[in-house]
């Protein structure tokens, strides 16, 4: 029985807890089975309470009369920048808070366990979500289900390992650059990048601050609508987040796509792509035309977003890890502290440039999607790399500048503000998965979802994970 709850959709489990043909205690069993059975070989989840969880299981109240998105006590993991009370947040491995123990839970974490949730575990991210990659001092690499010799990606790669191998249903993330969806696209799952404070945030020392967001990881797009549903509303302490919209997230996704205007790009005219991952996207093109759109090679003007991110990108930097980088700097990974220098280094011209820039970007993105309802492009321009690589130095002759330029398709859209998905829609000539980001206009999620769970169901992969972890070289 453990190995089928593990295959069951989280959409799925949720409706068997409801009509209470199986308890949260049963699913709690099989998360934990099912870590013990495969996390030795992808080191995902270090961070484990499951007897808390069961704990929580056994006060579980019924639904709420005016519950919108209870999950009936699905287990859940959470990534290990954001709090669950009670539990260690290391900060993504960090040394300097092996120890930490958090006494409250993050807004974004709240949510969810108000809604019916029941955290079991935290899951694997680099130092302060740092890098696109996930390796920490204190847990080592975490490793891709699909060739453990493999990157997931970063900065939740532990979430997205997790979800790939079914020891969760779901999983928060987070993502300043790219750090829900090239995990998602590299493991084979999906995740959603929402728009800036749909999802409460924090508490953290940058509450203004519209590059990161908290978000949803799951291992389908009607899963990832489901969790955004118990996810969404309005904190008092995050003076971004809103009111959720009226209508749920979930509903509506079964239905066939009207008539669309979709503009796909592999590189957005700032970057250079793989040659596999292009075909790839462009064949997603296809099939999206095949469901009635129409699709044409074109992308809004993002010259200057490049440089405007590492200036923009590098203030907040200043705000949230100076203060640790002064009287820490020797117990701090390389990127962490270069990042900061290097931000410090800026004069307030440069970093005032920055912001014009990424004014003048949103504003001709804006335009573009006047006229159209979607973007297409590649989750990551490159497929997953070998799990010790910090960054990635080139692509098919194309030199990254800077450490992170690899990103530059993601971060491209964190600096606009638009809501993003990446969904798997093929896989490299070595079996590993490829993402396409789908891309709507500002707030606009349910188009995202509903274009998404469209392309889904016309790809026809079937139920790709979970799978056992694949060794590899």
């Amino acid at each position: 029985m453990s190995d089928d709850l593990i295959r069951l959709t989280a959409s799925d489990a949720v409706s068997l807890l409801s009509r209470r043909e199986i308890t949260p205690l049963e699913l709690i069993d099989a998360a934990e089975r099912r870590t013990e059975a495969v996390d030795g070989a992808v080191n995902a989840l270090p961070i484990r309470f499951f007897e808390a969880a069961r704990e929580k299981a056994a006060a579980l109240p019924e639904a709420p009369a005016a519950s919108r998105a209870w999950l009936g006590g699905l287990p859940i993991v959470v990534k290990d920048l954001s709090n669950v009370a009670g539990q260690r947040t290391t900060m993504g491995g960090s040394g300097l808070f092996a120890d930490n123990v958090a006494a409250a839970s993050s807004h974004d974490v709240a949510r969810l366990e108000g809604n019916g949730a029941l955290a079991v575990a935290k899951a694997t991210s680099p130092e302060f979500g740092f890098n696109a990659t996930t390796c920490s001092e204190l847990f080592g690499y975490t490793r891709n289900p699909w060739n453990t010799a493999r990157s997931t990606a970063g900065s939740s790669g532990g979430s997205a390992a997790a979800l790939a191998t079914g020891m969760a249903w779901l999983a928060t993330g987070s993502d300043l650059g790219a750090s829900i969806r090239a995990p998602a696209g590299f493991c084979g799952v999906v995740g959603l990048r929402p728009s800036p404070g749909l999802v409460p945030r924090g508490p953290g020392s940058s509450p203004f601050n519209t590059l990161s967001v908290a978000g949803p990881m799951a291992r389908t797009v009607g899963d990832v609508a489901l969790m955004l549903d118990a996810m969404v509303g309005h904190a008092p302490a995050d003076p971004l987040s809103f009111p959720p919209p009226p209508d749920l997230f979930r509903e509506g996704l079964e239905r066939d796509l009207p008539p669309l205007r979709a503009g796909l790009s592999v590189d957005l005219g700032i970057t250079r792509c793989h040659s596999e991952i292009a075909a790839s996207v462009r064949a997603a093109g296809a099939v999206f035309e095949g469901m009635g759109a129409q699709v044409a090679e074109d992308h809004p003007d993002f010259a200057g977003i490049v440089d405007a991110f590492y200036e923009v990108r590098g203030f907040g930097h200043v705000v949230g890890m100076g203060p640790l980088v002064d009287r820490a700097r020797d117990r701090l990974t390389p990127e962490i502290t270069w990042s900061v220098d290097t931000a410090r280094a800026l004069t307030p011209e440069t970093i005032a440039r920055g912001e014009r820039t990424r004014a003048a970007v949103h504003a001709r993105v804006a335009a573009w999607f006047a006229t159209r309802d979607l973007l297409l492009i590649p989750t990551a321009v490159v497929p997953p790399f070998p799990v010790e690589w910090t960054t990635v130095e080139s692509c098919e002759g194309h030199a990254f500048e800077r450490y992170i330029d690899w990103i530059a398709i993601t971060f491209a859209i964190s600096m606009v503000g638009l809501p993003a998905i990446s969904v798997p829609c093929g896989f490299t000539s070595e079996g590993l998965p490829i993402g396409l980001q789908i891309i709507g206009p500002p707030r606009g999620e349910h188009a995202v979802l509903r274009a998404a769970a469209a392309f889904e169901r016309a790809l026809a992969l079937g139920p790709i994970t979970p799978l056992d972890p694949r060794a590899g070289l």
